[in-house]
């Protein structure tokens, strides 16, 4: 019997054994993995970072749109330089995506973001031909009530884009291409605000005359983009004639309340309208000496107001600015001179902070002025009707108008500056517009709609003549007003934006 028993615990320590050693050649369990968790702190589509306190939202959007009667650019729109003939681009297709990343976390003094916008462009003019290009228009930091990097300019308050498919009229809205802040905003409660931005600089052109002929030193009477920078010979976008470099940036305010009715906002900005030098070479020749720099500046109003007594949704907004001196802030784009040739006619308009004489060609004595600032305004005012959820219909317009004194004027015209012109020249011109957008909501993040976007310009007059009227640049052909039609269909998809 004691034989037997020891035969079964030898056996049992011997299956022991054996049983270890294979476990021992198991490899050793994995500890859990960390799985992704939900962040509900900042809203739908937050993540948790494994292993960090940070949350992050990936989004995106795409497009795809056909437009007719945009000369070929769906922002710079049928006033570039827009020649009616069988070489003219009037159709244009265009693709766009883009892909945001919103990341957040807590510090002691409250929430930090940084935000990030990039993606694709490309446009095709029927040639195939289209090219994508790299686009990014959000690079932000904001903690504690300060902004910095590429958002939205401050001095903004109409939305463009919230009821109408087009950016090819002018407005102060900066957010399609975003614009360099460095702001602080304070809120008081209440829905009430305040912010102040140092930004980017908003730029049109300075043009500078020979002073006895219709001849520039520096900038540009001609319809289009404005000519490559004089400034040590290189080029920026856009460019800006006479304009001296970067010394300072615009300097912007704004009081704001939000509430349940709807929102309104005041604001203004300050603007450093800097020349470079009189006379041949001016972008280099110091001998020439230079004008002073002049404070351009802006002023504005919007106003938001919610109508859900004559729809769930339905909503009224407008903004009104008025400068001298910082015309950007109204014609964000098409940010050029304007022109369009339906032949035999022709309209044009030029689009300048400032003017100024410098020397004389023929002699080379000086006639030499302080700078011209370019008076501005402009109205902008839409409303959008909600049929139901997944139908809205907006209807919108506005006007913008140009003007320049007297010295301006005559020195634009080629009479110098006495502020007497007598052949009619009559540099001031006005531009105003309308449409109407209907959209199809397909779903809460899919829809398709049309615009259509009716414009016309009331030209400036180069000359007069007793036999032909108005004239443009001499005798080339006659000035006369200039309408456009224009359509435009879209699809888009959006994902977390």
């Amino acid at each position: 019997m004691k034989m037997v028993k020891s035969l079964l615990l030898g056996s049992a320590a011997g299956l022991v054994a054996v049983a270890g050693a294979q476990a021992a050649d198991l490899p050793v369990k994995a500890k859990p993995v960390q799985y992704v968790k939900i962040c509900s702190l900042y809203g739908v589509g937050f993540y948790y970072i494994p292993g960090t306190d940070m949350c992050i939202k990936i989004g995106g959007w795409v497009r795809a749109e056909y437009a007719y009667g945009s000369n070929g650019n769906l922002a710079w729109g049928p006033y570039n330089n827009y020649a009616s003939s069988l070489a003219s681009n009037n159709s244009v297709f265009r693709a766009r995506g883009y892909i945001t990343a919103d990341a957040r976390n807590q510090t002691e003094y409250g929430t930090v973001r940084a935000y990030i916008a990039v993606g694709l462009s490309e446009n095709d003019l029927g040639f195939n031909t289209a090219a994508n290009t790299f686009s990014a228009n959000r690079a932000f930091i904001q903690w504690a009530g300060f902004t910095f990097g590429r958002a939205q300019s401050f001095f903004d308050f109409y939305s463009v884009p919230a009821t109408s498919y087009w950016g090819s009229f002018p407005a102060s809205d900066t957010g399609d291409p975003g614009w360099f802040v460095m702001a602080y905003t304070a809120q008081f409660g209440n829905g009430f605000s305040a912010t102040i931005s140092a930004e980017e600089r908003r730029v049109t052109q300075i043009i500078g005359f020979e002073g006895d002929s219709q001849s520039a030193i520096c900038g540009t009477l001609g319809p289009g983009s404005f000519p490559p920078s004089v400034t040590g010979g290189a080029a920026f976008f856009p460019t800006g004639g006479c304009y001296g470099g970067f010394q300072a940036p615009d300097v912007v305010a704004n009081l704001r309340v939000d509430q349940a009715w709807g929102s309104a906002q005041i604001m203004g900005a300050l603007h450093q309208v800097n020349a470079t030098y009189y006379g041949p070479g001016a972008g280099t020749n110091r001998n020439n000496g230079h004008p002073d720099d002049e404070l351009g500046w802006v002023i504005g109003a919007g106003i938001k107001l919610n109508a859900p007594m004559i729809g769930q949704g339905d909503y009224f907004q407008a903004q009104v600015n008025y400068t001298q001196g910082a015309l950007r802030y109204i014609f964000m784009t098409p940010n050029t001179n304007w022109g369009k040739i339906d032949l035999p006619s022709q309209s044009f308009g030029v689009l300048s902070d400032a003017v100024y004489n410098g020397i004389l060609g023929n002699t080379g004595a000086s006639a030499a002025t302080d700078l011209e600032l370019t008076t501005a305004w402009g109205v902008n005012a839409a409303y959008e009707h909600f049929w139901n959820p997944r139908w809205r219909t907006s209807l919108y317009g506005g006007y913008a108008a140009v003007s320049y004194n007297g010295n301006a004027t005559a020195i634009l015209c080629g009479f110098g500056t006495n502020g007497v012109v007598t052949n009619g020249c009559d540099m001031d011109w006005q531009t105003w517009w309308v449409g109407s957008r209907t959209q199809w909501n397909v779903s809460k993040d899919f829809y398709m709609g049309v615009d259509v976007l009716y414009q016309k310009m009331n030209t400036a007059v180069n000359s007069v003549s007793a036999t032909q009227g108005p004239l443009v640049f001499g005798a080339s052909r006659p000035a006369d007003d200039q309408d456009n039609l224009s359509i435009r269909f879209r699809v888009h998809r959006d994902f977390y934006p």
